[in-house]
């Protein structure tokens, strides 16, 4: 009798599960519309309008049945690993449904559109689109995925959504810090602030010399710390100190936690100061652009300016996990791929747009060394705990986040190690290949070579998994594949027992 209430009430989550799976299922088939508005610059792309209505529309009415069949009036609390089934699910069905178009009219095959997809919604950036021949709404569709994947899915929806869902889908999608008590709100805060960093951006880019398609792309992608760029040289293609540093101000403002740019927007300074991340950030980007610099710029540029601006852009790009370039990196020193790797791995601030370990979880860890040093020196018996500030809030770190975060940092590096392994067996310089998939676990889009439209399947399926678990932090893949699979084993169970 227990085993059949337990299979009754399974049924009625999953159809609540389905229901809010389904609401962000329409937000995907509108997303996959977007491109369409190029056709008002370049009706010459009427053809490929077809390319996009079919899933744009196909994934709408799909998810708006789910909508109107499963989700009950008013929604429904959702934990953390029901959270992590409708995340896991929505960005499974995304990627999949983003795979359409460059199917249909990029000319891609499916392994290689499935990457693109993915490095799309996840805000990677690594690309096998040959942007000087694809088309306009090609270009707008890749830009316009990365910009709904950095501000994350499930938070879109819930900026549009009453009910109670809010905490579980936060949660999963790696964002647990409110702006305002309530979620919504919360998620309408997220939201605003992106589209107005965004608009800004767009109009300081038009300034700074790109025209309106450019302006509207590299508004997009760097704020959303994506990288795709409409150039094959990427941002080097304009060799302009004005539209660098541009750039720069977006990717650090898509590297900074939205709790962060809040509590600095309402001028509570003292509580930005105090900030751990931004901290380490005022640590890590002077000292490595000094280390760049004199290490790789200084007998490699011919001027002084070009030198200095390749050391700030260079740094930035990898400690955001953005990916836009202005130089290659074939003629850096050893001393550069390393920082590269390095600032890479670190990545951007908890609760933003950038990938990465998080600086947050460094900057814990770092607090922890030090706590573990000062605890050795105090006497026998003192109580103390290490400490770090969250937006106007002073966190205590207890034993169970310091494994937490532990856990995740040798996840982290045990997978990139395995990745990196694998790239190497396929031929690949070691050096080559961790820089590579360093950029692909992060989710930034530098490339050495590696990820091209001949590479194969095998290298591109590693780099689609590792994209994957970068973007949503392992453990919520984890939880939500585990919750989903043993959830269906149950029911199926169920079932064949009746039969």
């Amino acid at each position: 009798m227990g085993q059949t209430r337990y299979i009754r009430f399974l049924k009625e989550r999953y159809r609540i599960l389905l229901g809010y799976t389904g609401l962000i299922n329409v937000l995907v088939g509108g997303l996959i519309l977007l491109p369409c508005l190029v056709l008002v610059g370049f009706p010459d792309e009427l053809d490929l309008v077809w390319g996009f209505l079919l899933p744009g529309l196909g994934s709408a009415a799909f998810g708006a049945s789910l909508w109107r069949l499963f989700l009950p009036r008013g929604g429904e609390s959702l934990s953390l690993a029901e959270g992590g089934v409708v995340v896991v699910l929505s960005w499974g069905f995304a990627i999949l449904v983003g795979t359409v178009p460059f199917l249909t009219v990029g000319g891609l095959n499916f392994i290689q559109a499935l990457f693109e997809s993915t490095s799309g919604w996840t805000t990677t950036g690594l690309s096998v689109v040959d942007v000087s021949q694809a088309s306009h709404m090609i270009l707008l569709f890749r830009s316009t995925m990365q910009f709904a994947g950095g501000a994350g899915l499930a938070i879109i929806m819930l900026s549009a959504l009453a009910g109670p869902a809010g905490t579980g889908l936060s949660a999963a999608e790696g964002r647990t810090d409110q702006l305002m008590p309530h979620i919504r709100q919360s998620a309408k805060m997220v939201l605003t602030l992106y589209a107005g960093y965004t608009v800004m951006g767009f109009a300081a880019l038009r300034m700074a010399g790109m025209d309106w398609f450019d302006a509207v792309n590299h508004a997009f992608c760097a704020l959303s710390t994506g990288g795709f760029s409409t150039r094959v040289e990427s941002i080097g293609y304009w060799n302009s100190a004005s539209v660098e540093a541009v750039v720069i101000i977006l990717m650090l403002l898509g590297n900074t936690s939205f709790l962060t740019s809040y509590t600095l927007l309402h001028g509570n300074f003292r509580a930005v100061c105090r900030n751990g991340e931004l901290r380490l950030q005022a640590l890590l980007i002077p000292g490595m652009v000094l280390f760049v610099f004199f290490g790789v710029c200084a007998g490699l540029y011919p001027t002084l300016g070009k030198q200095m601006r390749v050391a700030i852009f260079e740094v930035t790009t990898a400690l955001s996990t953005t990916g836009f370039s202005t130089v290659g990196y074939g003629d850096w020193s050893g001393l550069g791929w390393l920082i590269l790797i390095a600032l890479m791995i670190i990545g951007g601030s908890a609760g933003s747009t950038a990938g990465g370990i998080k600086q947050y979880r460094v900057y814990a860890l770092f607090r922890a060394l030090l706590w573990e040093f000062r605890k050795m020196l105090l006497p026998q018996g003192t109580v103390t705990e290490p400490d770090v500030w969250i937006g106007e809030s002073r966190r205590f770190l207890c034993d169970r986040d310091l494994r937490q975060i532990a856990l995740f940092v040798c996840l982290y590096l045990g997978t990139l190690t395995v990745g990196t392994g694998i790239l190497a067996a396929y031929g690949h310089p070691l050096r080559e290949s961790l820089f590579e998939f360093a950029s692909v676990l992060g989710t930034v889009g530098l490339s050495t070579g590696i990820t091209s439209p001949t590479a194969p399947a095998g290298v591109l399926g590693t780099e689609i998994l590792g994209m994957f678990l970068g973007r949503l932090e392992f453990f919520i893949v984890i939880i939500g594949l585990s919750r989903l699979v043993t959830n269906i084993t149950t029911m199926t169970a169920s079932i064949w027992k009746k039969d």
